[in-house]
């Protein structure tokens, strides 16, 4: 009989709709409120995303999952509440969003020197939240949550990943106790996604993601040199395929509408092979080799709230001077998003796009240096200064922030413009906000 291995998360819902993700041990039919669906098999693991129709506007419903028709989850005497799956009405949103969560073995009382590990971790802000949640009534409850990136560390691993790691292979060999393959990445999702409390909250609220350099590899797609050097390794090729294929199941496919879904042919034909780990291999190694051929940007409509969530990681141009951060076909897709009416526009990015001028203006110099300005020694100089101090940012691709200023500045001038536009980011492990002021003109 099949069991459940990570989930349930609810990905998506509106005001009728929503989308419920799972993992198990074995191929079975996955049924959550009435929505069924067929698992489907990559390198050995199954998953499902059901999608549940019909539902009540402004409603909230309990749900359980079964398996074959058999209930697995929530677990009888379960400590936490009930899992939900609240639909929206009305026009208002709130929502909740981090980036940079490491995972780390985590266990009450909720003290910082309780949660500690060899890392120097403090206490998980999403564990937190999650218990926050619990003491709180749902009116106070977000309706969404948006995760800007690093939702994994693929090349800084807890204890008992690299103890999962030594258990299967020398490494003593590159990358080391660095995760080497999609086998690899699961054991990360699943040590991340299964304290109770975050397996709760994830199961509750509907939750949005995007990558971020640690999903992958620190300083993921910073220059053209980084990208020559990374594969001219004899282990890169298992990373990239691996963390994108880890990504395309366990974050991307839950960020598309049902209707996405259903237009999606690479779902279709994973849903149709008997084990879709070659497919998804070769589409992610394409994705890495010729980036316009796959979009990770997404967008909801959040009653009058329109969320853009931008890949400003894998879209990249490299080619220097001429480097951009996002390539042309992206950029035509956030343009047309960005002209669509709303009240409120959400642009959110893993990167940040405002940076403290200081910052920005040493950013913008490294790049101008990079690109060869004073010369090809300057510009290795300025190379290993970029790589060693991260910086990437938007700020470091100057015409690309100059492009998106522009963008901003002709949605506020525009006949009917948004009431606000928000920027939302992560990265940067500290928080702090700004104000942008467009003069008129």
């Amino acid at each position: 009989m099949a069991d459940l291995v990570l989930g349930p998360l609810q990905r998506f819902a509106d005001e009728t709709q929503a989308t419920v993700w799972v993992e198990t041990d074995a191929a079975c039919e996955v049924t959550v409120l009435g929505g069924s669906a067929r698992t489907f098999h990559v390198h050995g693991h199954h998953y499902a995303l059901v999608q549940i129709d019909g539902l009540e506007p402004g409603t909230t419903s309990r749900y359980e999952v079964a398996l074959d028709g058999t209930r697995v989850w929530p677990p009888v005497d379960d400590p936490d509440p009930p899992p939900v799956i609240r639909t929206r009405s009305g026009p208002d949103t709130r929502l909740t969003f981090g980036s940079c969560r490491g995972a780390a073995p985590l266990e009450p009382p909720w003290t910082l020197e309780k949660w500690q590990d060899e890392r120097g971790l403090g206490p998980d802000a999403l564990t937190a939240y999650a218990q926050r949640m619990v003491d709180a009534d749902e009116d106070a409850w977000p309706d969404l949550l948006l995760l800007l990136g690093d939702q994994v560390y693929a090349d800084d691993a807890s204890p008992q990943t690299r103890a999962f790691i030594r258990e299967r292979r020398d490494v003593d060999a590159p990358p080391g106790e660095e995760i080497a393959d999609f086998e690899e990445y699961t054991q990360l999702y699943h040590e991340s996604w299964s304290q109770p409390l975050v397996r709760w909250l994830l199961s509750t609220v509907p939750v949005a993601m995007i990558f971020d350099d640690h999903d992958v590899i620190d300083d993921w797609n910073i220059s053209q040199r980084w990208v020559q050097t990374m594969r001219a390794t004899s282990w890169w090729d298992g990373r990239i395929v691996g963390a994108l294929v880890a990504y395309w199941i366990y974050q991307h496919l839950g960020n598309l509408s049902p209707a996405a879904l259903h237009d999606n042919e690479l779902y279709a034909r994973v849903r149709e092979a008997h084990d879709a780990g070659d497919i998804l291999d070769d589409f992610a190694r394409t994705a890495d080799e010729h980036p316009d051929t796959v979009r990770w940007s997404f967008e909801r409509d959040l009653g009058d709230t329109h969320l853009l969530v931008v890949d400003s990681r894998a879209a990249r141009i490299l080619d220097e001077p001429d480097r951009d951060m996002l390539d042309a076909v992206e950029w035509q897709w956030l343009e047309r998003q960005m002209d669509a009416p709303t009240r409120r526009l959400l642009i959110a990015s893993s990167l940040p796009i405002l940076m403290p001028r200081s910052v920005h203006d040493v950013e913008r110099w490294n790049q101008r240096i990079a690109g060869g300005a004073w010369g090809r020694r300057a510009a290795r100089w300025a190379e290993k200064i970029r790589q060693e101090f991260d910086l990437e940012h938007w700020s470091a691709f100057p015409d690309s922030f100059a492009h998106r200023m522009r963008l901003i500045a002709a949605v506020t001038l525009r006949e009917d413009p948004p009431d606000s536009i928000t920027l939302l980011s992560g990265d940067v492990h500290h928080a702090y906000v700004s104000r942008l002021e467009v003069p008129d003109g």
